[in-house]
């Protein structure tokens, strides 16, 4: 497929839209995977050891519920796109790298959850992802047209940015304090608990159309 923006049809998503997204489920699977097999199980059978595990736990909290919105949103993106391209193909790749980093920096957060340098990376791969996830939204865009059901949908996109000063803010403040920082990203958890419903906004003929192709 080339790079060059089509304009917007009422046709159906296309197969390879349908094949981007199983594609990134299963690595988001596999991310989530990796971290739980991350988690150390408690050296006794007693309350004293399960506390010195509680920080792993709410690092594997946060960390989940961080893949969690990525895939919720990633979905419903998807679900409005009716073509992929090169670029998009691509600037999917280099989100999944920066969410491929969080198993890794969950596992060194737990270990050191109360230390700087960590919280500050932590963030960094969350800023990171936040940014590609925006490259990724502004890719599909160009691919599928200005007056796109994508191009509707995302608008102004304000809580995208207010995550991403909250992430960088986040990676700035662990030098004060980590417990700063991981509340900075919770924030940011928080502010996306509820799933995007900008996407599900479609018009009645595109539901019933894409009713019997890939949701």
């Amino acid at each position: 497929m080339t790079d060059q923006a089509q304009p917007p049809t009422s046709e159906a998503p296309d197969r390879d839209t349908s094949r981007l997204e199983a594609f990134s489920d299963g690595v988001l699977a596999v991310i989530i995977t990796i971290m739980v097999l991350g988690l150390r199980d408690p050296a006794k059978p007693t309350f004293h050891e399960l506390g010195k595990a509680v920080p792993s736990l709410l690092v594997y909290l946060l960390s989940f519920a961080f893949i969690g919105i990525y895939w919720n949103n990633h979905h419903h993106l998807l679900r409005a796109t009716r073509r992929i391209s090169g670029s998009v193909m691509w600037t999917n790749l280099h989100l999944l790298f920066w969410l491929s980093l969080i198993p890794f920096l969950t596992k060194w957060v737990a270990a050191f959850h109360d230390s700087s340098l960590p919280a500050s990376v932590y963030g960094m791969a969350c800023l990171g992802a936040a940014i590609a996830f925006t490259i990724l939204v502004r890719a599909i865009i160009r691919c599928n047209g200005a007056d796109s059901e994508v191009a509707r949908a995302v608008g102004r996109d304000l809580k995208s940015y207010l995550s991403l000063f909250l992430y960088a803010a986040g990676v700035g403040c662990a030098w004060i304090s980590p417990w700063i920082s991981y509340a900075l990203y919770g924030s940011v958890s928080l502010i996306w608990f509820v799933p995007d419903r900008r996407f599900d906004r479609r018009p009645a003929a595109d539901m019933a159309e894409g009713a019997s192709g890939p949701l």
